[in-house]
């Protein structure tokens, strides 16, 4: 049961039928025309549509997951992509700055369904009020987006899916840890790969031994960009009128940039105002998937050491438990890659893999089974989407849960202070603090532009 655990027609945020202001006149209908319109009611069958019902595989209004979407974009329309087909999901809005973007998810979402129902929405705060009805959102708006809106929708008694890089600072991570917990919350942060069976066959060696004493683990960061983001910003052009683009609304938290038509074009990649980094771009995802695999999905590294290039290519982080994850821009032959290292072997995949590669072949033997026996010990499907769906029914913490999401940005960040103040630092993941380093302290936040604020 969603929302609450409480069915539709029982919620008190739900309109009730309008209550009559006065008596109405009684009907001069006369007994014998009563009796005749009774008996044309009970010859004449009810047609109750089948999915009502929820025959035939569909799934009734009453346990569907009602949901909308925020921002969504390219990467966004892919995991909307995901989403649509699930049958005990049925998306109704959608909310977004950009109104040619809105207006391209609608009809995205109407021709899946068939009809012209998705209602769009420019303001997220107007979206938020009026919609009480939605249990869930898919938030892929830009990096600088992600936290506040989480947090937003999280107070308004909705479950959240958030693409990634979820947090722009270790501050706002924090804040999505302590808004889900605070509110009840499910949240799942978009590391996909958590959910797909090469990567989860590679986490099974580490964790089962198969690597022998696992020393070193490997983390892809993204080839373009750099650490250090640009600090300009780009020439004033006339703003569009604001149904067209709401520049406040897109802007956010951000500190008051002139609208440029790039930004709301992807050009907004590169800008310390909006961007994590080559860093965050892919550490987003391969921190995550290192850290949880590790067994460190609840900390972060404590060592960062500097390396006098662009990217941070080679930095070697280490964890409490002497691990070490290395930031590696090349070394696969996909995208997001991580590769773990122990005494007895290694495994290394990737975006593009059929397989892992692997320093045995015989340790593919057992790939199948693998998988299989994790998705029996955790109850986790091989889908990203899906885990978070059950979750919202069960109201377990999902596979890429605040805590994961906040500890693995944690290192993100720590790593590009570290490039960006050019100096080796130490971490402490209790205090959530660098040590003696006020400086690098002062970078674990942000100021957020009002409104937009926690």
């Amino acid at each position: 049961m969603l929302h609450n655990q409480i069915p539709r027609r029982l919620r008190p945020d739900a309109e009730a039928p309008a209550l009559p202001t006065k008596q109405k006149p009684r009907s001069s209908l006369s007994r014998r025309n009563f009796l005749a319109a009774v008996a044309c009611g009970l010859a004449a069958p009810s047609i109750v549509p089948i999915s009502v019902l929820g025959r035939n595989g569909t799934v009734p209004p009453s346990e569907r997951i009602i949901m909308a979407g925020l921002g969504i974009g390219g990467r966004g329309s892919g995991v909307l992509g995901w989403m649509l087909p699930e049958k005990d999901v049925q998306f109704v809005a959608v909310c977004d700055a950009k109104k040619a973007q809105r207006e391209a998810v609608k009809r995205m979402i109407d021709n899946h369904y068939g009809t012209q129902d998705c209602q769009v929405y420019r303001d997220i705060r107007d979206f938020l009020a009026r919609r009480t009805d939605i249990d869930a959102l898919l938030i892929a708006t830009g990096d600088r987006w992600h936290a506040l809106a989480s947090v937003m929708a999280m107070r308004a008694g909705k479950d959240v899916y958030s693409e990634k890089p979820s947090s722009m600072t270790v501050a706002e991570g924090q804040a999505v840890v302590e808004t889900a917990r605070r509110y009840g919350r499910i949240y799942q942060t978009g590391t996909q790969r958590l959910s797909e069976a090469n990567f989860t066959f590679a986490n099974e060696l580490l964790r089962l031994g198969r690597l022998g004493k696992v020393h070193t683990v490997r983390a892809h960061i993204a080839p373009w960009d750099a650490a250090e983001m640009r600090h300009d910003w780009l020439p004033a052009q006339p703003e569009p009128s604001r149904d067209e683009v709401d520049w406040d609304q897109w802007l956010g938290p951000c500190p008051w940039r002139p609208y440029n038509a790039s930004y709301v074009s992807g050009g907004w990649r590169g800008h310390y105002d909006f961007h994590t980094s080559c860093i965050g771009e892919w550490g987003a995802h391969t921190f995550a998937q290192c850290q949880v695999a590790i067994g460190a999905a609840d900390t972060s590294a404590i060592e960062y050491q500097y390396v006098n290039n662009a990217f941070g290519e080679g930095m070697v982080t280490r964890f409490a438990n002497g691990i070490q994850m290395v930031l590696q821009k090349e070394g696969w032959r996909g995208s997001c890659g991580v590769r773990y290292e122990g005494t007895e072997g290694w495994v290394s995949v990737a975006d593009g893999y059929s397989k892992p590669d692997v320093s045995d072949p015989a340790m593919m033997a057992d790939f199948k089974k693998l998988v299989q026996d994790y998705m029996a010990r955790t109850q986790r499907p091989m889908s990203h989407v899906r885990d978070y769906f059950n979750c919202i029914k069960s109201r377990r913490l999902t596979v890429a849960n605040p805590v994961m999401m906040h500890r693995s940005m944690t290192t993100v960040h720590a790593a590009n202070i570290c490039m960006w103040l050019k100096r080796d630092m130490k971490y402490d993941p209790v205090k959530e603090e660098f040590i003696n380093d006020p400086e690098a302290n002062r970078l674990r936040s942000r100021a957020m532009r009002e409104p937009w604020i926690f």
